[in-house]
């Protein structure tokens, strides 16, 4: 069995994207409830939604930032959890 890994990422709207899954599954996941619990200089700037949308892909994980400012454990967001 492989390790689960994002291959797609579509923004939705608002902080609501969706993932799609090296098994097949997808999922969309809102990130709203991670911004209003976690306020970091380092997460507050995607608060802007031209920010926000500024994922990408790498080896497998939504990453937001040149040096990863935001990433989330793959595994959490297939199961919807953040």
């Amino acid at each position: 069995m492989k390790p689960i890994s994002i291959t797609k990422a579509e923004y939705v709207a608002g902080y609501k994207v969706k993932l799609s899954f090296n098994d097949g599954t997808i999922r969309t996941i809102d990130f709203n409830n991670f911004f209003s619990k976690n306020s970091h200089p380092q997460y507050d700037k995607y608060k802007e939604e031209s920010l926000f949308k500024k994922f990408h892909i790498v080896m497998g994980n939504i990453v937001w930032g040149k040096d990863w400012d935001i990433v989330f454990p793959v595994y959490d967001l297939y199961k919807g959890d953040i």
